[in-house]
């Protein structure tokens, strides 16, 4: 029987004007909207009308990407369509925990706002960047990161994309040694190292945000970026916070949700990196997106066909 997994994207894919037609066309999308603009004024206009800067400010992409994929999720439950599995990458496995029900949509808005603002300042600490490596495998990536200063593999995100986190004056060295290598460095969207170990003090202040907290059972297998299997109960507090520093097993985690029987993957949220990865990854599932009017009435149709 087929198995849908719903995917949240991750910080990198948020655009100007994200959200506003799943807004307009969905009530269940207007209410997650409405409830994040009631704990963080002004999230639905910076979404809808926000500048490309100011969406890439770290403390404002994971509060306004957290809103358009809870949105998006929710207008495909509205719509009758209901997931087996759910993974976020980075910031977006905030998304999927409030979605899955362990704590609620309130908190983990809460939740996400202040993980964006621990990481804000944890890059500001530091001057780094990100690039997506590709057409080299892991191993050769690990191997070349291993020969600069401060530059660790980050994102495991299929066979031949590897995105690393470094110091910014090792980065212009690295990305020669990739090209030397027969790969290509591409920069990232992103204003800091992000699963790296320079988000020590991020993962410490979410050690305290996450303590008082109280987790509930998902209402669907969801996956950790850390471990790339699904949570079990007693694992929150401990792998949401260290999956700041550590690096996300996208990779595994699609294969292991591919062995559990999900063969159609929708990504929830802006632009299309998810499904893009997960082609890579095994081209024989089905990947679908829903980040507006059209790809939501797309989806629908394609999986109640």
């Amino acid at each position: 029987m087929s198995k849908i997994a719903f995917v949240f994207s991750g910080q990198g894919a948020q655009a100007p004007g994200m959200g506003k037609e799943l807004y307009e066309c969905s009530a269940a999308a207007k209410a997650v909207f409405d409830l994040c603009d009631s704990i963080r004024p002004g999230t639905s206009q910076q979404c809808f009308n926000g500048t490309k800067e100011e969406l890439t400010v770290t403390a404002n992409t994971q509060p306004d990407m957290f809103a358009v994929e809870v949105a998006a999720a929710k207008a495909l439950v509205e719509a009758g369509i209901v997931p087996d599995a759910l993974a976020g990458f980075s910031l977006g496995e905030i998304s999927a925990l409030a979605f899955s029900g362990p704590v609620s949509l309130e908190d983990g808005f809460r939740l996400v706002c202040q993980r964006g603002q621990l990481m804000q300042d944890a890059s500001n600490a530091v001057d780094s960047a990100m690039v997506a490596v590709v057409k080299l495998p892991p191993e050769k990536v690990e191997e070349l990161a291993g020969q600069f200063d401060q530059v660790y593999p980050v994102n495991y995100n299929s066979p031949a994309q590897t995105v690393c986190a470094g110091l910014s004056a090792s980065m212009e060295g690295f990305k020669a040694a990739v090209k030397e290598a027969g790969g290509r460095a591409l920069p990232l969207k992103v204003s800091g190292a992000f699963h790296s170990p320079f988000m020590a003090s991020a993962a410490e202040g979410l050690k305290q945000v996450l303590a008082p907290m109280t987790f509930g059972t998902p209402d669907y297998p969801l996956y950790s970026n850390v471990t790339a299997l699904p949570y079990e109960e007693g694992q929150f507090q401990d792998l949401l916070s260290r999956q700041v520093v550590s690096p996300v097993r996208w990779q595994t985690i699609v294969e292991n949700m591919i062995a559990a029987g999900v063969d159609t993957f929708i990504e929830v949220g802006p632009g299309k990196t998810l499904t893009g990865l997960i082609g890579k990854i095994n081209s024989d599932v089905k990947t679908l997106n829903v980040e507006d009017a059209e790809s939501l009435r797309h989806t629908i149709e394609e999986v109640k066909a």
